[in-house]
């Protein structure tokens, strides 16, 4: 738009050169004259509109702080008083720029100058009508008295007629009170001309009208037309940005990243009221969602810990039983239910949720898990980078690589942990070459208590918990957990999450 601001500077069109006959070359240069002050009027619109752009939203926001103005529909009013204000203000003012600048032709004066000269006509002698129509030629008109049977011969188009000046004809004919012989579109010889009727026999043509004569018309109603266009578009564009597609946005990609089990506030209550109201309806629903779960782990807590000392009683019982098989199968399936306890306590602790976000080496954090493996007989190969930096909650990453590397050690007899650093994400890679998962049970075994029964689940099975704390481990870090096939065999289980994590969470990102 300022290229064209800098080349489109409107020229000066005299009133002389508007009514008496013109040949084709000074037409066609006021035809450009004429479209580049219309681009220019373009221009200067859009500049403006981008300029008033850039600090909308201050008005916006200061809408927004008017009494009355906190909903939708209020602010949707205000905006469209302040359209009509400018629309009615700046296209008034282009136009009288235009004004000033050009002496430009008004068909439908001339029209009416016309029905006045044929009225005058219409009842002068002969003699009086040679009088004044060589008067009126004098002044610059090309006024004739042609027969009546001309009118037949009218033409609505001309061959010589740009596709351009037949648009401007449609789209801004002229709407006066009186409307000329033939129409406003009238062509005689292929050139425009203005008539009306003196009497029955005769009629009054005015010729020699320049084909820019019906860009007054443009020039009169466009700025009014620009302005409104680029207002409303400027205007409601920005509204729509600022007042309901921005907070929603918003909305969505708070409640696609929440924590629910943080405790923190997840929707911004700011905005317009119905933006509130939503923000207030949803945090409302969080809080019951997460007084639910809390609820159902305190229930299920107490219920596990409440097993553990007639499940102790059980066992001193049990030893005193004289059946030595009898009581070492007892004994096994107490501990077995022991075990089940704690790995149900220990999914419901839930210390990953609050376990706050620190800074540390996570190469010697795995390198250390390889190593405990290790002292356990059960060998883990790392591959990475010595030292890597990356802020993540300790506890909870070891913890689930820990189980990680506990399901391949249990069911394949090789291992390796891989770090790598992807843009700004940090990958952990936990492989083995055992039985692996079939695709179509990757997705149930992230589900508590779920067990295979294939060849993974045997003996030394576990509980179908190991998975589930280290897919919210994942989530708590913003992260995904995927279930890959290994090269060449086995389960490749690929933990990624962000590299730089906020400190206070997720809900860091939405301040």
């Amino acid at each position: 738009m300022f290229f064209c601001y800098a080349l489109l500077r409107p020229t000066a069109i005299s009133n002389e050169a508007a009514l008496p006959q013109q040949n084709v070359t000074i037409e066609q240069q006021e035809t450009r004259d004429l479209v580049r002050e219309f681009a220019y009027i373009s221009a200067s619109l859009s500049d403006f509109g981008s300029g008033a752009l850039h600090n909308l939203n201050r008005v916006l926001m200061f809408f927004r702080r008017l009494p009355g103005l906190s909903t939708i529909h209020s602010q949707i009013t205000g905006i469209i008083l302040l359209g009509l204000t400018i629309i009615v203000l700046g296209g008034s003012f282009l136009e009288q720029r235009v004004g000033n600048g050009y002496s430009m032709v008004d068909v439908e004066e001339l029209a009416d100058s016309v029905f006045t000269i044929a009225s005058i006509l219409k009842t002068a002698t002969p003699e009086e009508r040679d009088i004044v129509l060589r008067a009126a030629n004098r002044a610059g008109w090309d006024l004739n008295l042609r027969p009546r049977a001309l009118a037949e011969t009218f033409k609505s188009s001309s061959p010589q007629e740009s596709v351009l000046d037949a648009t401007i004809d449609w789209l801004f004919s002229p709407d006066g009170k009186q409307t000329p012989l033939g129409g406003w579109q009238t062509f005689v010889d292929d050139k425009r001309v203005v008539s009306a009727e003196v009497d029955d026999k005769t009629i009054l043509v005015l010729g020699g009208l320049p084909s820019t004569a019906f860009w007054s018309e443009v020039l009169i109603r466009g700025p009014h037309y620009l302005v409104a266009l680029i207002t409303l578009i400027v205007l409601f564009s920005s509204f729509g940005v600022w007042a309901i597609t921005r907070p929603l946005r918003k909305i969505a990609s708070a409640a696609a990243n929440a924590d629910i089990t943080s405790g923190r506030v997840i929707f911004e209550e700011e905005g317009s009221v119905e933006i509130v109201a939503v923000a207030r309806s949803l945090n409302g629903m969080s809080d019951r969602i997460t007084d639910m779960i809390q609820s159902r782990t305190r229930m299920l807590r107490g219920v596990s810990h409440d097993l553990r000392t007639p499940l102790t009683r059980l066992r001193l019982r049990v030893e005193r039983v004289g059946d030595g098989q009898l009581r070492d199968m007892l004994l096994a399936d107490i501990s077995r239910i022991d075990s089940l306890l704690k790995e149900s306590l220990s999914y419901l602790r839930d210390d990953h949720h609050r376990e706050q976000v620190e800074t540390i080496d996570l190469a010697t954090t795995l390198q250390t898990i390889c190593s405990e493996f290790d002292d356990v007989g059960h060998k883990i190969n790392y591959i990475g980078p010595n030292h890597l930096s990356a802020n993540c909650k300790p506890l909870a990453i070891t913890r689930a690589v820990t189980n990680l590397c506990e399901n391949a050690v249990k069911f394949g007899d090789r291992a390796a942990i891989e770090l790598k650093r992807s843009g700004d994400k940090v990958v952990v890679d936990v492989s083995d070459n055992g039985p692996g998962i079939p695709k179509q049970s990757r997705a149930q075994v992230l589900e508590p208590f779920f067990k295979l029964n294939a060849a993974r689940t045997d003996g030394n099975a576990g509980f179908g918990l190991g998975l589930s704390i280290v897919a919210e481990i994942v989530q708590a870090h913003r992260g995904t957990l995927e279930l890959l096939d290994g090269e060449p065999s086995g389960l490749l289980a690929r933990l990624t999450f962000p590299a730089d994590l906020p400190a206070d969470g997720v809900a860091a990102q939405f301040r």
